[in-house]
């Protein structure tokens, strides 16, 4: 119990200090840039209030997925962060392909850069964006909490950018350094978020989760003793580190008591070579009849066995 909920207390933690601090930078990039009279700064608290939006979404689902199943939401809310990760890398997609037609836009009519204040205000970005990426990091694994850290660290290469930019035309005074910088950055947060997006798309339509190869785990299963065939087999994610697995088993003629050890031996197998820890076995003596996709088992000659039905919270890792 205590490995789970702990991680889910501090990462709404870190999700706590990372929404403050972009706040208090969103607040002082709109307050410089109203002094310096510089739109490039009121874009950028704009930008960084996107930010702020994605993290906010992010703490509300990592709220979500930690509280119980209930008889209406069985599975719990653990695809809430799923689904917040989808939002955060669309919206990312969206912003990237914004900063590549800014930064052609620039190169084609290129902008009197005033590059001292920006620098000095990017500098500050720098290191708010890289302080709460480094936090979000160690939590990375989470796909919700790994699409705020890309958020964070596009934001931190950037912001970063501006600086290297900014220097290079204070020494060489040509203006295409900075859009030209934003195209590889816009470039970078494309290829992530579609990453992201690819994963969360495929856990949300049921699918085979990553890394997991389904000819596998029927090896695995066919290769416990008593086992005579494994079909109608379907793996699919319940969040992103939450894996759950259906079956029909067709097994010998036995007594119910013989069965439970095959289950067992199915279930350790299945525990402690993929991590599976959900799983609905159905056992059967003679195989049934599977049509589209679904499987028809012959009246009174199959017998169901459910496996151990734990969710990540009564599990251990």
């Amino acid at each position: 119990m205590h490995m789970v909920a702990t991680p889910d207390r501090k990462m709404q933690r870190v999700l706590q200090l990372s929404m403050v601090l972009t706040l208090v930078y969103v607040v002082a990039t709109f307050v410089f840039g109203l002094r310096a009279h510089s739109l490039a700064l009121i874009s950028e608290a704009g930008h960084n209030l996107s930010d702020l939006a994605a993290i906010a979404l992010s703490f509300v689902a990592v709220y979500f997925q930690s509280q119980p199943a209930t008889e209406r939401k069985t599975f719990g809310y653990q695809r809430a962060g799923v689904l917040a990760a989808f939002v955060n890398s669309a919206v990312l997609v969206f912003l990237s392909a914004w900063i590549a037609i800014e930064a052609i836009d620039r190169i084609t009519n290129p902008v009197p850069v005033q590059p001292r204040l920006m620098m000095y205000v990017a500098a500050a970005g720098v290191l708010m964006n890289g302080t709460v990426a480094t936090l979000l990091w160690k939590f990375s694994r989470d796909v919700n909490i790994r699409s705020v850290f890309l958020h964070m660290l596009g934001d931190t290469l950037s912001t970063a950018a501006v600086i290297v930019g900014g220097a290079a035309i204070l020494v060489t005074g040509m203006t295409w350094i900075d859009p030209a910088l934003s195209i590889l950055i816009a470039a970078m947060i494309l290829w992530s978020s579609i990453g992201i997006i690819r994963e969360t798309l495929n856990i949300l339509l049921e699918g085979t989760p990553r890394n997991m190869q389904l000819a596998s785990v029927r090896d695995a299963m066919q290769s416990v003793d008593g086992v005579l065939d494994v079909h109608d087999l379907h793996i699919w994610s319940l969040g992103s580190n939450s894996h759950a697995l259906a079956s029909h088993v067709t097994i010998p003629e036995m007594p119910m008591s013989e069965c439970s050890s095959i289950l067992e031996r199915i279930n350790c197998a299945l525990r402690d070579r993929f991590h599976i820890t959900h799983t609905t076995i159905q056992f059967e003596t003679t195989e049934c009849v599977t049509t589209h996709g679904c499987s028809a088992p012959p009246p009174l000659e199959a017998v169901s066995a459910h496996g151990h039905h734990h969710h990540d919270h009564d599990h251990a890792h």
